[in-house]
């Protein structure tokens, strides 16, 4: 691994329930572990002045932002209630699977995403995509249908690589990241047993995935966002133990 890892964030799509519950509490929780930064999935109940406040207290980056994708005007307003929360990043989190059936399909969904990047460059921030299972479809050339999205895509427009999901559509995380190269800023660690959708995921580290040998192939990547998007056990168990897992190991650096 690098000198010095890629610091930790966590998707707080993650912990959705735990955040409707007491969303200040959960980002005591997350800094006291040692969670440097957090992925925003929405404000939950918080404005965001109020959730500005908790992460000033907390010491808390923002390491990006989910945000869905949304006609020009709508997605510029979202954009600017992040940027007063110090983010930088913006993720479209997915798009439809029926835009990645074929060839076509992929040009209008690199068309809509790249309708988006004067959107966010004037807000300050750079954009970039998050795949799930269903951008692995193969096209003619037997390459996967997210190799092509992001041929088709602005150079500016960067990937958030999930490498859970890439894994469940057939590619090899590890050779993705890769091959996208400096594409890649972001990456998305999860892991679980890697075969239907939805089985439930694990803590990082007690499933199939060659975490380690995926963020080795993925030096340039700037944070680490754990996400799990289901558990059969404690979800806040299954962070904890991730982080245990990536800082423990040297994989992912903690907060200062």
């Amino acid at each position: 691994m690098n000198d010095a890892p890629a610091p930790i964030s966590i998707q707080l799509y993650t912990l959705r329930e735990e955040v409707n519950a007491d969303f200040p509490a959960v980002l005591r929780r997350l800094a006291a572990k040692g969670y440097a930064g957090v992925e925003l999935a929405g404000f939950g109940a918080l404005t965001p002045a109020q959730l500005a406040a908790v992460l000033a207290e907390t010491g808390l980056a923002v390491s990006s932002a989910h945000v869905g994708y949304q006609p020009a005007d709508g997605f510029a307003a979202a954009l600017a209630d992040h940027r007063t929360l110090g983010c930088d990043t913006a993720v479209i989190p997915a798009l439809r699977a029926d835009g990645f059936a074929d060839l076509d399909a992929v040009q209008k969904s690199a068309d809509r995403v790249n309708g988006l990047v004067d959107v966010a460059r004037a807000h300050g921030m750079t954009l970039g995509y998050h795949n799930h299972f269903w951008e692995f479809t193969p096209m003619p050339d037997g390459r996967p249908a997210l190799l092509h999205l992001f041929e088709r895509l602005d150079p500016a427009v960067f990937a958030e690589v999930d490498i859970y999901w890439a894994q469940v559509g057939g590619s090899d995380p590890a050779a993705l990241v890769s091959e996208l190269g400096t594409r890649v800023r972001l990456l998305h660690v999860k892991d679980g047993p890697a075969d239907e959708p939805p089985s439930p995921m694990v803590a990082v580290g007690d499933g199939v995935i060659d975490v380690p040998g995926v963020l080795e192939a993925a030096p340039g990547a700037r944070w680490h966002i754990v996400e799990l998007d289901r558990c059969a056990t404690d979800m806040f168990d299954a962070v904890e133990r991730s982080y245990d897992f990536l800082v423990g190991g040297g994989y992912s650096r903690g907060r200062a």
